[in-house]
């Protein structure tokens, strides 16, 4: 695992694997992913739209049809399926790497950074929005708070740590872009 530090300057390097970005809701894995895919000149996917393209459905929608495991089962066939595509920048659920099977995929053909965020930061961004549906508790803040006790330790196991500020995106893309840089110096791809 690689922690990250602010750049002074900033090299592109060569994707060999797709780039994961993990973390959770709210931690800016769709936005800073696009910026990085951006940047790197490679295509950016979102999960949650693959699968919602996938089942014809929104993600609320599965969780109330069909519930959480149904949703992480067709959660892991995309993430599958879209890590046998040559290398671009996925944005994941937040529980998307939770799941160990999920996890181990991505641990063979990609290179995982987790955004990590306080919960502050976390709470800020995704009491905005109403449709989150893990948050659809009797206090949502608190429910944010034992998800980050119980995945943290899990995202821990990325390859790269990137904290998430609330700085512009493309200043967060730079310090992503970095820090892959950093790994990919210390950990050469075959």
């Amino acid at each position: 695992m690689l922690e990250s530090s602010h750049p002074d300057t900033l090299s592109l390097p060569d994707l060999p694997k797709t780039l994961v970005l993990i973390g959770m809701m709210g931690a800016g894995k769709s936005t800073i992913g696009r910026h990085v895919a951006e940047r790197l000149g490679v295509p950016f996917k979102d999960a949650d739209r693959e699968i919602e393209d996938a089942a014809g459905r929104t993600i609320e929608e599965i969780f109330a049809e069909f519930g959480e495991a149904h949703f992480r089962s067709g959660e892991r066939r995309v993430i599958a399926r879209l890590l046998e595509e040559e290398p671009f920048v996925l944005a994941t659920g937040g529980g998307a790497y939770i799941d160990p099977e999920t996890r181990a995929l991505i641990a063979e053909r990609a290179i995982s950074v987790w955004l990590r965020a306080d919960l502050d930061l976390l709470w800020a961004r995704v009491s905005r929005r109403a449709n989150r549906p893990l948050l659809k508790t009797e206090n949502p803040r608190e429910t944010l708070a034992g998800l980050i006790d119980a995945r943290y330790p899990v995202y821990a196991e990325a390859d790269i740590i990137v904290d998430s500020e609330d700085i512009a995106k493309d200043a967060m893309a730079v310090h992503v872009i970095a820090a892959v840089t950093d790994y990919l110096k210390a950990n050469p791809q075959p």
